[in-house]
């Protein structure tokens, strides 16, 4: 059978593997699961103009279109009511493997600017790094100017944040079984649950729950986001562009992460747990 007679099939978010664990003086053999990790390749199309390489991000495969959208939604790329289609490539040249690791997002009119904001010429991004030839941090918090943020809501009570933790743990179905993933929530001024992805990057899981809310036709700018893992300058910035208010980490802030969002408005609280945290900026939106 050749490559271009194999049916492709669709990755999963974990791999079964086979494993020899030693504790306690003793060996054994067992099978074990690991996160998936595969590479996503994404272009960007509208009339006049094929589709054309704009990222690639190693990813754990779910949610692709997802990622997608809302990579190109933190770089002020797609506009919500330019989005034509978000499809799987169907490239002759793809061998059957890769056919669920290139997603094509087409517009309907070009868009606001290209990719990286290098001028002209739309550029590979390199790992998604969430920032993506930013030049300064004016021209992110700019960024974020295209929405209506969450920013006018109600103080939110700290016994609401300190309980978003174990709410969040709850929802990590892969993270159950792989111990390998991060996470990213987004809750309402009440502390629901809206949705929650999982992924091995923590920008990437962002860009899903945010890309998964402008598929839906709603808006991203909600009051509230929780991320495991730390709080970098990326995470800042998507949460900036999606219009977020608060976001919440189970561990620190940087540096530039907490600068950027005193520049822009955005309430940071980090080493969140079920009995602390830390404002980091944004007192204001955390009530006493």
């Amino acid at each position: 059978m050749t490559l271009s007679t194999r049916r492709a099939r669709r990755p999963g978010p974990s791999v079964r593997v086979r494993v020899k664990e030693y504790a306690e003086g003793r060996s054994r053999r067992r099978e074990d699961r690991l996160a998936t990790e595969e590479p996503l390749e994404v272009r960007l199309a509208w009339p006049g103009h094929p589709a054309e390489r704009v990222a690639v991000t190693m990813r754990t495969p779910g949610h692709d279109f997802e990622l997608a959208v809302g990579l190109l939604h933190a770089e002020g790329v797609v506009v919500p009511s330019a989005l034509d289609t978000v499809a799987y490539c169907t490239d002759v040249q793809l061998a059957p493997e890769q056919e669920f690791n290139v997603v094509t997002v087409t517009l309907d009119a070009p868009p606001p600017r290209l990719p990286g904001g290098r001028g002209a010429t739309v550029t590979a991004a390199a790992s998604a790094c969430g920032v993506c030839g930013a030049d300064s941090i004016d021209e992110v918090v700019a960024l974020g100017s295209v929405v209506t943020p969450a920013g006018e809501a109600a103080p939110l009570p700290p016994e609401l944040l300190t309980a978003l933790p174990a709410r969040m743990r709850e929802a990590q179905r892969v993270f159950d079984s792989t111990g390998g993933l991060h996470a990213a929530a987004l809750f309402d001024g009440s502390g629901e649950l809206l949705l929650l992805r999982e992924d091995v990057g923590r920008h990437n899981a962002v860009d899903k729950v945010v890309g998964a809310r402008v598929l839906a036709g709603k808006p991203p700018a909600v009051p509230l986001m929780c991320v495991s893992g730390r709080i970098g300058f990326e995470i800042v910035q998507k949460a900036v562009a999606a219009g977020v208010g608060v976001v919440a980490a189970i561990g620190a802030p940087s540096s530039l992460a907490v600068q950027l969002a005193e520049g822009a408005g955005l309430g940071v609280v980090g080493f969140l747990s079920a009995k602390r945290f830390v404002v980091y900026a944004g007192g204001d939106r955390i009530a006493g």
